[in-house]
């Protein structure tokens, strides 16, 4: 398995309402501007990612531009993290505009703040 399709296959995406559910229902919540994160334990041996991209946003293309930024990001953070973790990734309306590396910036705080990033543990 290559890193570059790890995010394509279906065992590492979050597709059913009942996990989204659960996510809002008992995950622990990290937020930032841009992103909100939710995530909690999934007792497998890999994470697995959903975006979210509300109306809220904007017209099809800016939610899906940031849906594709969202992905890219943890499709690159992938093999820095703890596994084990569903992992919900909320985009919010100042999203929209900012530069790549604004955005992963935040997410990369928000899961230093989460201690799921290798080798970075925050008190």
């Amino acid at each position: 398995m290559t890193s570059d399709l790890c995010l394509m296959k279906p065992e590492l995406r979050l597709r059913h309402s009942e996990d989204f559910r659960r996510l809002r229902r008992i995950g622990r919540v990290y937020r930032q501007p841009m992103v909100m994160m939710s995530l909690c334990e999934n007792h497998l041996e890999t994470n697995r990612y959903g975006f979210i991209t509300g109306k809220r946003l904007g017209n099809a293309v800016r939610r899906n531009r940031a849906r594709r930024i969202l992905r890219e990001i943890m499709r690159n953070l992938h093999p820095q993290l703890d596994w084990g973790y569903d992992i919900l990734l909320i985009a919010h309306p100042s999203i929209v505009g900012q530069p790549f590396t604004q955005v992963r910036r935040t997410v990369v705080e928000l899961c230093v703040r989460a201690c799921i990033l290798k080798g970075r543990e925050v008190a």
